[in-house]
């Protein structure tokens, strides 16, 4: 059926309502759960849009692509395995597993890295999958740089200069950092990354062998004299940053910083591995967002990662790897080499939620719930914990970056976060978020992994008289909780 309406839709002017989905049935005999299933596969497809409560419509159509850029500098970054000495791997996953591991019953969990329960879409996640299951070839084998369709789907999200060809589908977004680490570094080498940034990816890059290099940032994201003295002073090909919510500061990026990343590294003969990781957790008062650096990168500097899972479920591993130029070859080799490929299903189930009515409804949900338990958690932190510091206040993101007292050290940090377990609630210390000394004493708290701002209010308590314990007692130096 998807067929016969898609050489159906020349006969209405773009943003013209399509038939109702009564009239369909009638038409083609079918059912209604057909019906439906055509009208997702072609708004996956980005012909159609769907407005719930109003219909289908066709798409306007997308301008024309911009000329492609010169990717030929890539060939003499690509050979650049000779290197310096080779360090030793280290395979260090305790950063990472303080947001995976569920901390024990009772326990306030402050440190997660994915949506409560509440805020994941249960249902329209049961219903996609169900409804993918009965898609014909649902269980065979897909093709190996992933489902048409779904790459698509992100090519369009990422930007009108990217076409299917230029993605791969991931088994989520660590799993696509893995892979880009892996194919634009050899052993040893040093690796550029923001400071404080994802320990996930510097667990990535030290695990391939890799040297990760601090650049710090500001409240307007990466420093760019910094990045470009730290490309002169280490010869570096690769830097990883996070343009959008930064992780774990929620700095966004400014508008007269962006080009000028992109410009220094492709000066550098760089590549810039760009973690879109939040794009889908904006706040509804946050306003437009950029663009990704993908989508305004000719030249193949940019190797594009972002993921549904964050707005989903932990368990919904379909993600996303954007390249252009003979990068991406090596990125496909190593794909193949790793995991062959992305369980059909999953990538069908993908296709089916971004294309159905629920998928705008949730994201709409969850841009409202994110900013109220934001702002619950930083109206708790000012009153229960008023000398720890909030440098910003994101607008997009899950979670708070939380420095403590001047005088706190990072015996202070580890002990606290010792304490606020035995208290019932589980933080996540700051240490692992800097690949060299960290200036002061940091946690990071979520406000995206708890119930709601009741459990947000109770948790910051329970901190607060974690803090008051631990630092009242003999022997260590009092930081003020503003309770006297």
């Amino acid at each position: 059926m998807a067929t016969s309406l898609r050489t159906e839709l020349n006969r209405y002017s773009p943003g013209g309502k399509l038939p109702s989905s009564r009239v369909l049935v009638e038409r083609f005999r079918v059912s209604p759960v057909t019906v439906s299933r055509a009208i997702a596969q072609l708004a996956a497809e980005g012909l159609v849009v769907t407005r719930p409560g109003s219909g289908a419509f066709r798409a306007q159509p997308r301008t024309d692509a911009s000329p492609p850029g010169d990717t030929s500098w890539q060939e003499i970054s690509l050979s650049g395995d000779g290197g310096p000495e080779v360090v030793p791997r280290t395979v260090d996953a305790s950063g990472v597993l303080v947001t995976l591991v569920a901390p024990p019953p009772g326990v306030i969990e402050l440190n997660g890295g994915y949506l409560h329960p509440s805020l994941q879409p249960e249902r329209a996640l049961a219903a996609a999958l169900a409804r993918a299951g009965r898609r014909p070839g649902a269980w065979g084998r897909p093709p190996t740089d992933g489902l048409t369709e779904l790459r698509a789907w992100f090519a369009r999200e990422i930007g009108p200069a990217l076409t299917a060809a230029d993605v791969l589908i991931t088994a989520g977004g660590q799993s696509a950092l893995a892979t880009a680490l892996r194919a634009l570094a050899p052993p040893g080498a040093p690796v550029l990354v923001e400071s404080p940034t994802y320990p996930g990816m510097l667990a990535a890059a030290r695990a391939t062998g890799l040297r990760p290099v601090p650049v710090p940032v500001d409240a307007d994201g990466v420093r760019p004299e910094l990045l470009a003295a730290a490309f002169r002073a280490t010869g570096a090909r690769v830097f990883v940053c996070q343009p959008l919510f930064q992780n774990p500061t929620g700095a966004v990026l400014a508008p007269d910083r962006r080009g000028e990343v992109v410009r220094i590294a492709r000066e550098a003969g760089a590549f810039v591995v760009e973690d879109d990781f939040a794009r889908r957790l904006v706040h509804d008062d946050a306003g437009p967002l950029p663009a990704p650096l993908a989508a305004e990168d000719p030249d193949g500097v940019v190797v594009h990662v972002c993921s549904l899972t964050k707005i989903t479920s932990p368990s919904l591993r379909v993600g996303a790897l954007a390249a252009r130029g003979p990068v991406l070859e090596r990125l496909r080799a190593l794909q193949v080499v790793d995991s062959f490929f992305v369980p059909r299903p999953l990538q069908e189930a993908a296709l089916e939620l971004v294309g159905s009515p629920a998928w705008g409804h949730h994201l709409r949900s969850v841009s409202t719930e994110l900013k109220n338990r934001r702002t619950a958690m930083t109206v708790a932190l000012r009153l229960e914990l008023p000398d720890f510091s909030l440098p910003y206040i994101p607008a997009g993101g899950g979670s708070l970056w939380l420095r403590l007292p001047d005088a706190a050290t990072s015996a202070d940090e580890a002990a606290l976060v010792s304490a606020a377990l035995r208290a019932g609630v589980a933080i996540a210390p700051g240490r692992p978020y800097y690949c060299a000394e960290p200036p002061s004493a940091q946690l990071r708290l979520s406000f995206a992994a708890v119930a709601g701002a009741g459990e947000i209010a109770e948790g910051v308590r329970r901190l607060r008289a974690a803090c008051d314990k631990l630092f009242a007692a003999p022997g260590t130096h009092h930081l003020s909780s503003g309770h006297d």
